[in-house]
C-alpha cells in the first residue's frame, strides 16, 4: 500500500516505493554532476537526523541552512522536519545584521552554511550572540565542522527515527520563513506540513504528468523554489540543480529539462538574447524571423485552423530553435514573483514553451493562483487551486482563504490579527480584479500606489511592466508620490544599448558616458512616450533619469526574490531624483 502523504517528509518513502531512481537529486561540484539515488538520499537524510538528535535536536528545535541551491540543502531540510524540528532558511545574501535577527528571534541553535563567505559571516554573527550557535559546511573549510562529521555520528547512533516522526501531526509548524520585506524587520511567517502538502498536492493535479526531469535555479530559501521541489519529489520529477547564474546555459543543454521555476525577469533576458539575434538576420531569414514574432504575439488558446496552420510553420522554422536553446524538451515553464508581460507569455506558448504563470505569497505557502492548460488568460494570474478562495475588498484588495494560509507570524500576533481577519481571509496587501469572475488580474502593491499633487492615484506597477516592453529597458521604477508628474528611473539593457548604437553609427564609450549622450537621450524619451501613450495623461511618464547601474540585492535595492525596495532605492537616487523634478519645476502639467 502506497504511503499516504500528510506531512512533507513522507514524500522520501512515498518515492522510495513509487519512483526510486539513480537521480533523485543532482548537484555541480567544480563542474562535475554528482547525483544522489532515491536510496542515497533517503539514507544521508535518516544518518543526519540521528546525528542531529545527538546536538539535543527534537520536536520544536529551529535549525536554519543558509546555502545556494545544492542536495545538501534538501537533505538538511528533510533530516530536520522529520525530527519536528522547524527549518530556517536563510538566504545567502542575508547581511549580517539582518542573520543576528532572525538567528536570535528564531532561537536558532545550528546553521548549516554553504561556503566560506557565509561561514565568516556566521562567524562574526556569532560574536554578537549571547547564545552563540554551532556552524556546520556543506564545503570543506579549515577550522569549521564538516556536514558529514553528523552524519558518520548518526551511522553510528542507534536512534528510532518513527518515534520521532509519529510525533509530528500535519497541523505542526514546519518552518518560519523570514520574509525579507521592502521595508522593516524581518518578520518570521509560520507554515505547516498541511499548509505545503496540500499547496503541492493541488498544484500538482494541474501540473503536466510529462515532466520527468527538472532544472532549479530559483533559490530554495524562498517558498516558491520549495514548493515547486516538492511538487516534483510528489511527481518523480528528477531534479537537477544548475551551478550558478553563469553555467546556466551549458547546465540547460545537458539537463535538457521538461520544466523549470522561474521569475519573469529571466524570461525577458531569454527574449531580449533571441531577439539581439533576431535582429543580426538578414533577407528572407530575418522576414520569417518578424514574421512569425507578429504571428506569436496573437497567440490564444482558441486560435481556428489557419492559424494554427500557421503557427506549426513558424514552430518548424523558428521557435524550435528557441525550444533547443531551452534544451529542447520543455514542457512547461512556471513563473511567479511578479508580473509577466502578457506580450511576452503569449510568445513563448506560441513558441510552444507554455508558461503556466501564478500569484501568491509566502504567507499562502505560496500559490493561491495559477494560469495551466485549458484555463489561461493572459494578462491574469489564472484561478484558484482546489481548496483556495479569493475575493475582492471594497477597496480593491485581494483577500484569499483556505488551506494554504499561514499559522501566522511568529511572536507577532499583532500582526497576525491584522493580516488574517476574524472569518480567516488573509489580506494580501496586492489590488486586483476577478475577470469573469474566477481570472485574478493584480493591477498593484497597496501600498505602492501613490497620490500625485494633482490628487491622482498611480498604480507604478502597471507602468512599469508596460515600459519594460521595451528591450531597450531592463529596470524602470516609476516614482512621484505628492509631485505634480510621475517620473522615473531607468536602467537601461546595456547590451541592447550597445548593440543600437552600433546599428545607428554612434560611438560606445562606457555606460556611465552613454547615459548622457544626447541621441542615447532622445531615444528613451521616444520609447517612454510611446509606451506611455495608452495611459491617462496624468498617469504618464513625463521626466526620467538614466542610471549606470543595475539595481541588485548586493547593492540593497533588491529583496532575494528581486522585489524592489523602493523606499531604499529613492533614497539612494534622491539628489537625481531632485534635480529630475528642479528642472521640470516650470513644468505645466
Amino acid at each position: 500500500m502506497s504511503t499516504t502523504i500528510t506531512r512533507v517528509f513522507d514524500l522520501l518513502k512515498y518515492n522510495l516505493e513509487n519512483f526510486p531512481k539513480e537521480d533523485f537529486v543532482c548537484g555541480k561540484v567544480n563542474g562535475t554532476w554528482v547525483k544522489y539515488s532515491t536510496q542515497k538520499f533517503c539514507e544521508e537524510t535518516d544518518n543526519l537526523s540521528r546525528g542531529l538528535t545527538t546536538l539535543g535536536i527534537g520536536k520544536g528545535s529551529r535549525v536554519a541552512v543558509m546555502s545556494a541551491n545544492r542536495p545538501e540543502w534538501n537533505i538538511c531540510d528533510y533530516a530536520i522536519m522529520q525530527l519536528g524540528a522547524y527549518q530556517i532558511p536563510l538566504y545567502p545574501t542575508l547581511a549580517e545584521f539582518d542573520m543576528k535577527f532572525i538567528i536570535e528571534n528564531a532561537g536558532v541553535s545550528i546553521v548549516f552554511a554553504n561556503d566560506e563567505l557565509i561561514f565568516n559571516k556566521l562567524v562574526n554573527v556569532n560574536k554578537l550572540l549571547a547564545n552563540p550557535i554551532q556552524i556546520y559546511t556543506f564545503n570543506k573549510i579549515a577550522n569549521a565542522k564538516h556536514w558529514q562529521e553528523l552524519i558518520e555520528i548518526g551511522k553510528e547512533t542507534n536512534v528510532q527515527l518513527d518515534t520521532y516522526r509519529s510525533a509530528v501531526s500535519a497541523t505542526d509548524i514546519l518552518t518560519i520563513i523570514y520574509t525579507s520585506g521592502t521595508t522593516g524587520t524581518p518578520k518570521g511567517v509560520m507554515l505547516t506540513h498541511d499548509n505545503l502538502v496540500q499547496n503541492f498536492k493541488n498544484s500538482a493535479i494541474i501540473f503536466p504528468k510529462e515532466v520527468k526531469v527538472a532544472l532549479s535555479f530559483l533559490p530554495l530559501s524562498h517558498i516558491f523554489e520549495r514548493m515547486i521541489i516538492y511538487l516534483y519529489n510528489y511527481g518523480g520529477v528528477a531534479i537537477y540543480y544548475a551551478e550558478s547564474m553563469d553555467t546556466i546555459v551549458a547546465d540547460i543543454q545537458y539537463v535538457k529539462p521538461n520544466s523549470f521555476s522561474t521569475v519573469p525577469r529571466l524570461l525577458e533576458k531569454v527574449y531580449d538574447k533571441i531577439m539581439e539575434k533576431g535582429k543580426d538576420l538578414t533577407g528572407i531569414k530575418k522576414a520569417i524571423f518578424y514574421w512569425s514574432l507578429a504571428l506569436a504575439e496573437k497567440f490564444d488558446q482558441k486560435n481556428n485552423w489557419w492559424y494554427n496552420f500557421k503557427l506549426g510553420i513558424a514552430r518548424k522554422l523558428v521557435f524550435k530553435k528557441w525550444q533547443e536553446a531551452l534544451g529542447g524538451g520543455i514542457v512547461v515553464i512556471a513563473s511567479g514573483g511578479a508580473a509577466l508581460n502578457p506580450r511576452l507569455n503569449r510568445i513563448f506558448w506560441a513558441a510552444g514553451m507554455p508558461v503556466f504563470e501564478g500569484y501568491g505569497l509566502t504567507e499562502t505557502s505560496p500559490v493561491i493562483t495559477v494560469n495551466y492548460f485549458g484555463a489561461t488568460m493572459f494578462g491574469t494570474v489564472g484561478t484558484t487551486i482546489e481548496g483556495v478562495e479569493v475575493k475582492i475588498a471594497e477597496d480593491g484588495e485581494i483577500l484569499a482563504r483556505g488551506h494554504n494560509i499561514m499559522k501566522g507570524y511568529y511572536e507577532r500576533p499583532d500582526l497576525t490579527d491584522e493580516t488574517i481577519d476574524k472569518d480567516g481571509w488573509f489580506h494580501t496587501g496586492d489590488i486586483g480584479e476577478l475577470i469573469n469572475g474566477k481570472y485574478l488580474k493584480i493591477t498593484d502593491r497597496k501600498k505602492e500606489i501613490f497620490k500625485t499633487a494633482g490628487g491622482k492615484y498611480i498604480a507604478p506597477q502597471m507602468l512599469e511592466n508596460k515600459y519594460k516592453e521595451s528591450p531597450l529597458i531592463e529596470q524602470i521604477i516609476v516614482l512621484g508620490e505628492n509631485m505634480k508628474f510621475p517620473a522615473a528611473l531607468i536602467v537601461p539593457t546595456f547590451s541592447a544599448l550597445k548593440h543600437w548604437c552600433e546599428h545607428k553609427g554612434i560611438v560606445y564609450t562606457t555606460d556611465a558616458e552613454m547615459i548622457t549622450n544626447e541621441q542615447v537621450l532622445e531615444k528613451y524619451n521616444r520609447i517612454v512616450v510611446e509606451l506611455g501613450s495608452d495611459f491617462g495623461k496624468w498617469e504618464q511618464v513625463k521626466r526620467f533619469a538614466l542610471l549606470p547601474k543595475e539595481f541588485s540585492i548586493d547593492g540593497g535595492e533588491l529583496t532575494p526574490k528581486l522585489s524592489f525596495k523602493r523606499k531604499f532605492i529613492l533614497e539612494k537616487n534622491k539628489n537625481i531624483i531632485d534635480k529630475i523634478y528642479k528642472d521640470a519645476e516650470n513644468y505645466k502639467g
